[in-house]
């Protein structure tokens, strides 16, 4: 059992208040309207999956990175956990940016897919010298940290048992912190957390913009990350995203 010291940030003139931006509200996204903006980028804006993916997880990287520092968690392993989709596929490459980072993470990834994408995600990480693991951890005492990039906003109850000690294990661990990718996985994309109780990240980072779910959120922090989101496509979804501010990819928006 370990203590993790108390977070401190870095003094930031553009965290925004109440999300609120140029008098309107920031958009929070139902299950539906995130699936249309992912298929309106493939489709009607030639974004890649690959593409995608990258930008999403060096914003995730970055996030995490900003709030936990490397002396925060020198000698500690962050554990990377990660599901078989697109979620899965932005924390292998959270994993590889914390890498380079100068962080030790490790992934756990225990159902892994012969999608070409993914396999090469998991090729750069060993070349990475990341070790991957399809068991989780017995000793979790050197883990500094928990990334939670299993289900993303695609998921529907119930969990795969598959996947339901590594869940288990971050919903009963109260020492680690946990930072979830986009959704908290387990969560109900529109109703948040499950009346049976679920995973509590201290720190979530949103990707292009919150699901409604983020409403619900009472961790610590949370990020907003893509910085990729065509104006057009803005518009059409009211989505009133934030000006990041100088050349960042992600922001603090709470």
């Amino acid at each position: 059992m370990f203590v993790i010291p108390k977070i401190k940030l870095l003094s930031c003139p553009s965290i925004i208040k109440h999300c609120k931006f140029r008098g309107m509200s920031l958009k929070y996204l139902t299950q539906d309207e995130a699936t249309n903006i992912d298929l309106e980028l493939f489709n009607e804006y030639k974004f890649s999956v690959d593409q995608l993916m990258e930008l999403a997880g060096l914003s995730c990287a970055t996030a995490i990175a900003k709030t936990y520092s490397r002396e925060q968690l020198a000698g500690k392993d962050i554990l990377v956990c990660c599901g078989p989709g697109n979620n899965g596929g932005d924390g292998l490459v959270c994993a590889r940016h914390l890498k380079l980072f100068g962080y030790q993470p490790m992934v756990y990834y225990p159902r892994r897919t012969e999608n070409t994408l993914y396999q090469n995600l998991t090729l750069q990480c060993t070349a990475m010298e990341i070790p991957l693991t399809e068991q989780i951890p017995q000793d979790v005492s050197k883990v500094g940290l928990i990334v939670d990039a299993i289900f993303g906003f695609s998921f529907r109850p119930p969990i795969r048992e598959q996947f339901i000690p590594i869940i288990n294990l971050m919903k009963n661990n109260e020492t680690i912190p946990i930072a979830s990718v986009d959704v908290p996985s387990g969560w109900d994309v529109e109703k948040g957390e499950p009346e049976t109780g679920g995973i509590k990240p201290e720190l979530l980072i949103s990707l292009t913009a919150p699901k409604i779910c983020a409403k619900k959120f009472e961790g610590k922090y949370h990020y907003l990350g893509g910085r990729f989101v065509p104006p057009g496509l803005q518009r059409k979804y009211n989505l009133n995203l934030p000006d990041y501010p100088g050349v960042e990819c992600c922001m603090l928006i709470k």
